[in-house]
């Protein structure tokens, strides 16, 4: 790090100036594009802590970190003191059992996320030209404050491959993970990429949609001023419902909901299955520059397909529709069948016990070996119709 760069620590996103965040997060957002990543602009972050989703008695406690030259601010993350492991999915409760049966203290630790998000984004947010050492920086204080305060380990999660690649040569462990996204090349229509589908996927989507969309009412997509009160209350209900199911208790509170229909409207697509006008099941998007982020699903009704038909057809009718391809959050297996093909994600750790380390980097080279195979295969039976070579020829 050079004499000039200074690295802070920040409880709350009120002590940074929202149009210096944005010249890091964002700053396609200067000249009125819209975000690539959603869920690192200041509007979603401080939704999160506006709405006491993240901050005292969640387990997530704010410490962002920035990076200024000078008088100007040319880095940045959203880090945590995490005290538990919820919200993150990429999975280190093996770790921390085996730490702690070891006689260590696992948390707290920190992690370099967008809380309860597992979509890919930058997690070192550099004001353009400032990329490495923006990076070097950030992961240098990140593991300084780690270090420092006794804390076990640093978990850099959903960070770009050309991130993860970079922390690798910087000396951090490198993990991989599998996701399913659906990849847009181009088509003029959902039925342009049907025709890509083998026979029998083909036939078996358009009978999943038939009966979906058989469920006595109608599907709407809404964005921007569309979206009304009433439609979050609704989707409220449906949040609340799945987190119960999955987690135990949901993440976000209601007014999570309610700051970022203020905020980020433009940048939300909502999808809404409607009885007499009234809604009984809903899946959350956001909208990036180039990817449609599928987030959360709920439902007061269940009905044959309905699920995939808001959370994935959609989603894919959308995504053609404006140019865009569709991350549909994580695990899945059933992706598969509907087009989205495995991917792999990538993060960084930094592990403080030497022993430990080599023994979570030995852990990783096998699962790196393992999800590689897995996505390989899993490909081979993806839905797309194969192309015979007398076909090509």
């Amino acid at each position: 790090m050079t004499a000039t760069l200074t690295v802070s620590m920040h409880p709350t996103l009120s002590e940074i100036a929202e149009r210096d965040w944005t010249a890091c997060a964002s700053p396609e957002e200067a000249d009125g594009s819209r975000p690539m990543d959603p869920f690192t602009t200041y509007r979603f972050l401080k939704a999160l802590e506006d709405s006491g989703s993240v901050g005292p008695g969640t387990g997530w406690q704010s410490s962002y970190l920035t990076v200024h030259d000078g008088d100007t601010l040319i880095a940045a993350a959203p880090l945590y003191a995490k005290r538990h492991s919820q919200g993150e999915y990429v999975f280190d409760h093996s770790w921390a059992h085996a730490f702690e049966r070891a006689g260590g203290r696992y948390y707290p630790k920190l992690q370099m996320a967008v809380p309860f998000t597992p979509a890919t984004g930058r997690r070192f947010l550099t004001r353009p030209g400032y990329e490495q050492a923006g990076m070097a920086a950030i992961l240098e204080g990140a593991v300084k404050i780690g270090a420092d305060n006794g804390l076990s380990s640093l978990h850099v999660t959903f960070c770009t491959e050309a991130e993860a690649l970079a922390g690798r040569e910087m000396g951090l462990l490198h993990r991989t993970g599998q996701q399913f996204h659906f990849e847009n090349p181009g088509y003029g229509s959902f039925d342009d990429f049907l025709a890509q589908l083998s026979s029998r996927k083909r036939k078996a989507i358009r009978k999943e949609r038939r009966e979906a969309q058989a469920f006595g009412g109608a599907i709407v997509q809404l964005t921007g001023a569309d979206i009304r009160p009433h439609h979050w209350d609704a989707f409220w209900r449906f949040y609340q419902d799945t987190g119960a199911r999955k987690w135990g208790s949901p993440y976000l509170t209601r007014s999570f909901f309610d700051l970022i229909g203020e905020t980020m409207a433009d940048d939300i697509l909502l999808v809404l299955a409607l009885r007499e006008g009234d809604p009984i099941a809903g899946a959350l998007n956001f909208i990036g520059a180039d990817t449609l982020f599928g987030r959360y699903w709920g439902c007061t009704e269940h009905h044959p397909y309905l699920h995939f038909e808001l959370c994935y057809y959609q989603a894919i009718d959308f995504a053609i529709a404006h140019g865009l391809r569709v991350e549909a959050g994580a695990q899945g297996e059933h992706k598969l069948a509907r087009g989205y093909l495995p991917v792999a994600t990538h993060s960084l750790h930094w592990i403080a016990d030497p022993g430990f380390r080599r023994a979570v980097e030995t852990y990783l080279e096998e699962e790196r070996r393992a999800v590689d195979q897995d996505i390989e295969i899993l490909t081979s039976y993806g839905p797309f119709r194969r192309v015979d070579v007398e076909e090509q020829e």
